[in-house]
């Protein structure tokens, strides 16, 4: 309790002062209690044993003691400090319940921080569309999105960030294949290999077809466009390693679209851009948008990889291989084994993936005030060579969020070798395993339409919390009953916990009340505290630090810090819930309403911040 700790520094400076305990930085040795049930606040006393000579149990008793004898006759200390105790060498500080509860009504903005004017860039996802998006690519998603999300939470002015790759090599396998592959060719190659073909036995695929034409639907995707595509994809990939020829074309072409030849890159574009759009219908079923979308070609065709070659050539680490390829050695920054190489410029003055996104983080910096990426472990080394080389530059680095891969429990994800599960099927299956759920608890003013519009928002938002409450460097094995869980401790849990918050609004406005008024004439009325029940009392204690959390999984990038906290607030919820009655014979109690009712923003804002979707009704 952040707040309570400022509220208490002039008392407590000026109560070791007295002791003659001044002089240490003790405002830094403020921290949470290590349990609730202690207090909120704790000092430990270790380090002013030297000052006092006395153990560190009778340095806490002393202070303890002295800031209880101040509560009588202080007013302030008294309204927002319940008690002071000693326990094991820690001063133990609880928060007055009336104070919390004034805390937690009086905000203007429950759930949202003041806006700072802070530019934040924040770049996720950025998948290759060479298919459709897959339970592994999806963390990638998620943590950026919630990042997103809670950045504006926090007040800061956010922009997420697409970089679309249109010219690399998967890029380029796929436009082969548009351009060189049948619909019957790709059937074929598939099924030679043993992959399940898409197309329905006794439906023949005519020559020349397009990419689902020529067949009947044998999965509920065949029209979607990435689903459509990735087959050629997989089918060139095959090609291509059976077959030389095949790799030089695609080479070719990557070559030259490196160079930014125009013709090639629109190649690139038609054969990419329906696979992107697929992948981002997908994406916005999940809540996922971006504002903008930027193309690696781009700082090919403006001139900024040639500005960053000309810089790299000039660093001190600069050094030419015996092909002509230029790049920077790096074994004197850290890097070891093979990889101190950092190669920027090939032989024949074109660039690679990593001079361009040199370039791409130069322009990136004229976006914001802070630039954040969201990446794969497996870009570790990657990340930190360009990070080197922007140092050369003269640029800052970003920070970067690093993740560890979602597993099936046979292995790794792969689009190429077509081992995956789709992000489709799994939110399709989220929303029939959640119907099933919510029709258990049918209410009968929902008729079918409702229910499965619950059932939508429901399945969505087990599976996206199901992998935000996880820790970004946790890696985890994808198994569908731990996806789509909806026990407590998942994403439904909370949004039953709003929906019980709602209910209480919706019932009092049925009975004619004004809720509104019912809120506004409590803060304005005293309360009594003195036999709070415990239900109000946790309640209030995880509002309180509810900005805190916000602010430091803002700060360090860590989601799930945030998406526990409103996991303990939906529990704290239902103790309330269960404890303080808001119409109990006929009457209402305005201070469990008001309170009730900032439970219900600060739940709402939760399941913004975390793109859950907080239903008025369940």
């Amino acid at each position: 309790m952040e707040r309570l700790a400022q509220e208490l520094t002039t008392h407590l400076g000026e109560v070791l002062a007295e002791l003659g305990l001044a002089g240490l930085p003790w405002q830094r040795m403020l921290s949470p209690a290590k349990e609730v049930g202690q207090g909120d606040v704790a000092l430990p006393c270790f380090p002013f044993t030297k000052i006092a000579g006395k153990a560190p149990d009778l340095i806490a008793d002393e202070i303890a003691a002295a800031l209880e004898a101040r509560k009588s006759g202080d007013g302030d200390l008294a309204t927002c400090l319940e008690s002071a105790t000693a326990l094991g060498g820690y001063l133990n500080l609880r928060a007055a319940t009336a104070w919390m509860a004034k805390s937690a009504t009086d905000k203007q903005s429950i759930g949202h921080l003041p806006s700072n004017g802070t530019k934040v860039l924040i770049e996720h996802t950025s998948a290759n569309p060479n298919g459709p998006f897959h339970v592994g690519r999806a963390r990638n998603a998620i943590i950026g999105d919630t990042l997103v999300r809670l950045n504006r939470l926090a007040g800061n002015e956010v922009r997420a960030e697409y970089y679309v790759d249109d010219m690399g090599k998967q890029v380029g396998i796929l436009a082969w294949a548009m351009n060189n592959l049948t619909a019957a060719k790709v059937d074929e190659v598939l099924q030679a290999a043993g992959r399940e073909s898409n197309t329905p036995a006794g439906n023949a695929v005519e020559s020349g077809d397009e990419p689902g034409e020529g067949g009947g639907e044998a999965n509920p995707w065949v029209n979607k466009p990435d689903h459509q595509r990735v087959r050629w994809y997989q089918a060139a990939n095959i090609l291509s390693d059976e077959d030389e020829a095949v790799d030089v074309e695609v080479g070719e072409m990557v070559r030259l679209s490196e160079e930014g030849d125009d013709e090639v890159l629109e190649r690139f574009a038609a054969a990419y851009q329906p696979v992107l759009d697929g992948m981002l219908e997908t994406l916005a079923r999940l809540g996922i948008e971006y504002d903008t979308f930027t193309r690696e070609s781009r700082f090919v065709s403006d001139g900024s990889v040639g500005e960053v070659m000309a810089k790299l050539a000039a660093s001190p680490l600069h050094d030419v291989a015996e092909n002509g390829a230029h790049y920077l050695e790096l074994g004197g920054r850290g890097i070891t084994g093979k990889s101190t190489k950092f190669f920027y410029q090939r032989g024949d003055g074109s660039s690679l993936y990593a001079t361009r996104d040199v370039a791409y983080h130069q322009w990136k910096w004229t976006q914001c005030d802070r630039l954040v990426n969201v990446l794969g472990e497996d870009h570790k080394l990657q990340s930190k060579q360009v990070a080197i080389a922007l140092g050369e530059v003269g640029q800052a680095v970003p920070e970067v969020v690093f993740y560890s891969f979602i597993k099936l429990p046979e292995g790794k994800m792969s689009t190429r070798h077509g081992r995956v599960v789709y992000m489709d099927d799994l939110l399709e299956e989220a929303k029939q395993q959640a119907y099933a759920v919510v029709e258990k608890l049918r209410r009968d003013e929902l008729d079918e339409s409702a229910m499965w519009e619950i059932a939508e928002a429901v399945g969505r938002s087990a599976v996206r919390f199901n992998i935000i409450k996880v820790a970004p460097e946790k890696g985890f094995t994808f198994r569908w009953e731990d996806a789509l869980a909806f026990e407590a401790g998942s994403a439904p849990f909370i949004m039953y916990s709003h929906a019980r918050a709602c209910a209480i609004g919706r019932r009092l406005a049925s009975e004619g009340h004004d809720v509104e008024a019912f809120v506004a004439a409590y803060s304005h009325q005293p309360a009594d505290f003195a036999a709070a029940p415990s239900g109000l009392v946790e309640l209030l204690r995880v509002m309180e630090t509810y900005d805190e959390v916000l602010a430091k999984a803002v700060a360090e990038s860590r989601p799930h810090l945030y998406a526990k906290h409103i996991l303990t607030l939906a529990n704290a919820y239902n103790g309330f819930y269960r404890d303080c009655h808001v119409i109990q014979a006929g009457q209402v109690n305005q201070m469990h309403l008001a309170i009730s009712e900032a439970a219900r923003e600060m739940l709402h804002a939760g399941c913004e911040g975390l793109g859950i979707i907080p239903l008025d009704l369940m």
